[in-house]
């Protein structure tokens, strides 16, 4: 599939953003942090240019040429661990939305199951437009980066947040990394963690 994929930058934002929030204003954890629809519509945005603000400065977001499908990948060194003092998710909430705290929540829960020792890539999310989804950009997107992480022999991890996107994840070798994370009084997440395969030169 010839799709023309380049790294995105600070120019990039408003168009990461709004791809991203498109994406998953109907994803089920979205709806969880926002229930209400009108809610979610308003402060969704927000979230994602907090996610996005994170990857540009400390991370990698990579986009098609036509802008529409994104996968934001942080570097996780091998000595990075859970801290229960980290102030990340609280700084996140009070930028997004302070009396909401879903938005803390769920950066602090998956934050507790991440797995902890070995250096990998961490793929905190992807986003394809809704009316270009089904068309494997996603794949061709997730897959530069594995390429990589195979000739590196870096893991890779990831939280799937549907069952059709985990389907798609365990196509391209990721495995259940734990049980599920069950939301409470939500939906699931689970994690899935990819080792490296054997690079075979082109």
């Amino acid at each position: 599939m010839g799709v023309a994929i380049r790294t995105a930058g600070e120019g990039d934002r408003e168009l990461i953003v709004r791809l991203l929030d498109e994406a998953f204003q109907d994803d089920p954890v979205s709806g969880w942090v926002f229930p209400g629809a009108e809610d979610r519509r308003a402060k969704h945005p927000r979230l994602m240019a907090a996610f996005t603000d994170i990857v540009l400065a400390a991370g990698r977001i990579d986009v098609t040429e036509d802008g529409s499908a994104c996968a934001l990948w942080l570097p996780v060194p091998a000595d990075e661990g859970h801290d229960a003092e980290d102030e990340g998710p609280a700084q996140v909430r009070e930028a997004v939305d302070p009396d909401n705290e879903r938005v803390e929540r769920i950066g602090r829960l998956t934050a507790a199951i991440h797995p902890t020792g070995r250096a990998h890539e961490y793929l905190w999310m992807i986003g394809v437009a809704p009316g270009r989804q089904g068309e494997g950009l996603g794949t061709v997107l997730i897959e530069t980066v594995l390429d990589r992480c195979d000739r590196e022999g870096l893991p890779a991890y990831l939280e799937a947040s549907n069952a059709r996107s985990r389907r798609l994840y365990e196509r391209l070798g990721f495995e259940p990394a734990g049980p599920a994370l069950d939301l409470p009084d939500g939906p699931s997440m689970w994690p899935m963690w990819r080792e490296p395969r054997p690079h075979r030169p082109a």
